[in-house]
């Protein structure tokens, strides 16, 4: 549509050959490799776990997770410190609101 020009394109992203991982490149999988290989077993899909190891592309297991859970931390501190401000300039006050006395001054709290 508009003007005749086809604009198609491809996905947004390049799927790399499978080729390219070697268990070779992750010690972590060459221990899991040796000891199926004992076990008289062999994984022949444990290849498709390499790139998780590859510390440079991905980085480590931990910084991923850390990454992950301390996602929005930063927009979510500043809004925290945002709120209290603006709090403090109106003058909110949360503390006084609820007396000890609320069941009348006799001392009793209520109790029959």
């Amino acid at each position: 549509m508009g003007g005749g020009h086809d604009h198609h394109h491809g996905p947004p992203y390049k799927v790399p050959d499978a080729s390219i991982y070697k268990i070779a490149d992750a010690p972590e999988l060459q221990e899991t490799e040796r000891a199926l290989a004992r076990r008289g077993l062999k994984d022949p899909w444990l290849r498709n776990e390499v790139w998780r190891y590859n510390v440079k592309e991905f980085s480590t297991h931990r910084t991923r997770l850390m990454k992950f859970l301390f996602k929005g931390f930063p927009l979510g501190f500043a809004a925290f410190v945002a709120t209290i401000g603006v709090e403090y300039a109106l003058g909110v006050d949360y503390h006084g609101h609820g007396s000890h006395d609320a069941h009348g001054s006799d001392g009793d709290h209520g109790h029959h």
